[in-house]
């Protein structure tokens, strides 16, 4: 038989023992919010008159299982509505790093959610193709393209807001002197106009500020 503690010497080690639980009890909780969930994503110059059509009869094919898994340089390179030149465009800028930009968002109403892809050049970022894609079954539907650049599409709140620049003759590619809004909402399975906005840019103020002009 061992050595008998002492009631203080007992009541360390109980305390001890409790302690040493409380922290590993911690650890395993800490560890389990690491692990979990992910917000919602609503991001996204430029936009021009899109093609804007129903869902094709044949979604392409597609091993994505998320929007976070979504390899947005392939699903634009394996497209066939996409312009040959806007896949000529989509080369690394550096490294490995591609000029798209890339978001996630409600915008039809479906399952999951829809992927807006921006590609750019790499030189001044300028916008040469927005696309949407909708998940259908096991892949992504182009639902939207606008190729016209300038262009750039975003989410906001719920629709689809396609921003084309314009220039005038000698404007510089940093300096545009306006910019055409155009906002589409997903109706009836197409994206329908809602309204155009032009917007003229101020030379007083280093074309910074835009100044609504009407239709």
């Amino acid at each position: 038989m061992g050595p008998t503690l002492s009631a203080p010497a007992r009541r360390a080690f109980q305390a001890v023992i409790t302690a040493t639980a409380v922290l590993a009890a911690l650890a395993l909780f800490v560890s389990a919010c690491a692990t979990g969930g992910t917000g919602a994503r609503d991001e996204g110059p430029a936009g021009a008159d899109a093609v804007a059509g129903k869902l094709s009869s044949t979604p392409m094919p597609s091993a994505y299982a998320t929007p976070d898994d979504v390899d947005a340089v392939e699903l634009v390179k394996d497209d066939p509505k996409v312009a040959a030149s806007v896949k000529r465009a989509l080369k690394p800028c550096v490294g490995d790093e591609y000029p798209v930009d890339v978001s996630y968002g409600d915008l039809t109403g479906g399952a999951a959610d829809d992927v807006v892809i921006n590609v750019m050049t790499c030189s001044d970022a300028v916008g040469v193709g927005s696309y949407v894609y909708r998940e259908a079954g096991d892949g992504y539907r182009n639902v939207f393209r606008a190729e016209e650049s300038p262009v750039y599409a975003e989410i906001d709140r719920g629709d689809l807001v396609v921003t084309k620049q314009v220039y005038k003759k000698d404007d510089p590619v940093t300096s545009p002197s306006g910019e055409n809004v155009i906002t589409y909402r997903w109706t009836a399975g197409r994206f329908i106009l809602e309204y155009r906005t032009h917007n003229e840019y101020s030379g007083a103020v280093d074309g910074d500020a835009p100044t609504p002009s009407p239709n």
